[in-house]
């Protein structure tokens, strides 16, 4: 007996071709990462954001977007020495891994393609 059942004709999603997709605030945390290198901690993260994006972002978003990009491996914690202040804990600092930094360069070409002939080159902020 045949299956009547309908057929769809989208395509059935890929799980490893939408984890490697990032959406806006992850973009904005890798390319973070990048920018501060050994000093990237969650605090400092947001910080670099909102200096140069211009967006007030919650340090809450921060860490949700931290542990999403750990889920998927483009990302990895290290603890840093406690601060040298009484009482002084270590930091989380956070840094790209080599899957990161392709899913990063994958996101950029990606971008530069689509802007590409439409008139949009970014102009960059004054920080």
């Amino acid at each position: 007996m045949e299956d009547c059942a309908p057929r769809s004709s989208l395509p059935v999603p890929n799980p490893l071709v939408s984890k490697s997709r990032l959406g806006e605030l992850e973009l904005l945390v890798m390319l973070a990462l990048l920018r501060l290198g050994a000093n990237a901690y969650s605090v400092s993260i947001r910080q670099e954001i909102e200096r140069r994006s211009g967006h007030d972002v919650a340090i809450g978003a921060i860490y949700a977007t931290l542990t999403r990009l750990e889920e998927k491996r483009f990302v990895s914690p290290w603890l840093s020495d406690p601060l040298p202040i009484r009482g002084g804990r270590a930091r989380k600092h956070w840094k790209l891994t080599a899957l990161g930094e392709r899913a990063l360069k994958n996101a950029a070409s990606s971008l530069a393609s689509m802007l590409d002939g439409l008139g949009l080159t970014p102009q960059p902020r004054r920080s």
